[in-house]
């Protein structure tokens, strides 16, 4: 039988110490954010419609961002066993210098209309991290403040080339002579995506007032205190504003950019450069065959070409091409700790993170942003404990399988249908169908047989 007998009060008041209330707002909603979609709920809340989804959308039906994030989450991993982790070591050197963490923050334009801090708090957030920064060409901060923000750390600065070249060549002068270690020339950009949210929306640079903003806007002043008292948005790439940021880009980006425009710029610019936005092997191994400080496997967080390849699922095959020496980086759909030590396992030397980013930056500024350092760093190291292992160069592709859920069409049939110009070759490509269509089947059932082939191919 349980004895019981009556409480004692000095013990109850050990076990019922109250909690102290917060009361600093900002502080209290993003110590109760645990992830990056926390913050991201938090951004939603505390963002006018148009901006939020700006920031949250992605190109035409939005597959690419959804198959990116799906391909983190169908990871499974492979823990050591007795292998303790103790003196965790995350830092890694990427193009000449060295990161406390393996990600920096990804270029993102019109960064002031998501929070009006903007540039300055990812600046300043990744100068106490230890981390890159990464200006974009439509950021709206200077190149010259940006450096201000983060004087002693690593700026990268990311370029368009425009259809007025001399606007691109000037802006990388000045990234260089304030002292940006790298240029990341983005490539995936000849027109502007589809943006079907910021049509629907809308959405304009700048802002335009409408019946439907003002509706939106009345739970959110804060927002709209901070963009009407602080200095207006101003764009060092654009002539001119006025119009969806697809009818800005379509007037200012040049669909002609080629090889040729690299060669220019790698004459022009004295420290290093990566290419952003590769997406096949092919292209990949003639750019490092070029010469290039490396290359981010990029859809441009699906913002572009819907449908895009999954640059997690190109990752392996691209780092087995050109080499585990080669420096190959990836962004797109990266919202957790654990996708980072999966990219590095399989090969990447660094990531990107971008929305996640600006989620952060939407919930709380500068603090929102180190909020989101801190949830991806505590994941990251957790993660690498939890698989016995002290430093990223432990990280090997055997702690990684990535399972799938989208089987490609079998070479095969895929070269019968290429192969069957006429009627009666599309009937003979027609008859070949079913048997290709069994494998894919076969294959699609057993999530294990169709990874086990991708990670025979990595």
């Amino acid at each position: 039988m349980v004895r019981r007998q009556l409480p004692d009060v000095h013990e109850l008041a050990q076990l019922m110490r109250f909690k102290r209330p917060e009361l600093n707002a900002k502080k209290r909603r993003l110590d109760a954010a645990l992830t990056i979609y926390d913050l991201r709920r938090i951004a939603q809340r505390r963002t006018p419609k148009a901006a939020f989804d700006y920031t949250d959308g992605s190109a035409e039906s939005e597959i690419s961002l959804a198959r990116a994030r799906q391909a983190f989450e169908d990871v499974e991993f492979h823990p050591d066993i007795l292998h303790p982790a103790e003196n965790l070591d995350t830092s890694c050197q990427i193009l000449g210098g060295t990161s406390a963490l393996p990600f920096g923050i990804a270029p993102t334009g019109f960064t002031r209309l998501m929070q009006t801090e903007g540039e300055i708090a990812g600046a300043s957030a990744a100068a106490a991290a230890g981390i890159p920064f990464t200006l974009s060409t439509l950021g709206t901060t200077s190149i010259e403040d940006v450096k201000a923000a983060n004087p002693h750390g690593r700026n990268w600065f990311q370029l368009y080339v425009m259809r007025d070249r001399e606007i691109s060549y000037g802006l990388a002068r000045r990234a260089a002579a304030a002292g940006f270690d790298t240029l990341m020339f983005t490539v995936d950009t000849p027109i502007a995506g589809a943006r079907l949210r910021d049509k629907r929306n809308g959405f304009s640079i700048p802002p335009q007032l409408t019946l439907r903003t003002i509706v939106n806007a009345i739970p959110r002043p804060w927002w709209w205190i901070d963009f009407l008292t602080t200095p207006p948005l101003e764009f060092a790439s654009l002539s001119s504003t006025g119009g969806t940021v697809g009818d800005l880009l379509d007037a200012a980006m040049d669909p002609t950019i080629s090889y040729d425009d690299l060669k220019t710029i790698r004459e022009l610019w004295p420290g290093k450069i990566v290419i952003k936005g590769v997406q096949n092997v092919e292209d990949s191994k003639r750019l490092i065959d070029l010469g290039v400080d490396g290359i981010v496997l990029s859809n441009h967080g699906g913002r572009q070409l819907d449908r895009a390849p999954v640059p997690f699922w190109l990752l392996p095959e691209v780092v087995r091409e050109v080499g585990k020496d080669a420096t190959v980086m990836i962004d797109t759909g990266i919202m957790n700790g654990a996708d980072i030590v999966a990219s590095v396992a399989l090969g990447a030397k660094f990531t990107l993170v971008g929305r996640a980013y600006l989620y952060g930056l939407m919930a709380g500024g500068r603090q929102g942003v180190d909020k989101t350092i801190d949830i991806l760093a505590t994941q990251l190291r957790r993660t690498m404990r939890l698989l016995g292992v002290g430093s990223l160069e432990e990280l090997k592709p055997s702690h990684v399988t990535q399972l799938t859920r989208l089987v490609p069409l079998s070479r095969a049939a895929k070269e019968a249908a290429e192969a069957a110009p006429t009627r009666r070759g599309a009937t003979r490509s027609r008859a070949q169908a079913p048997s290709a269509s069994k494998a894919s089947a076969e294959d699609a059932g057993n999530p294990r047989r169709s990874t086990t082939s991708r990670s025979a191919r990595a």
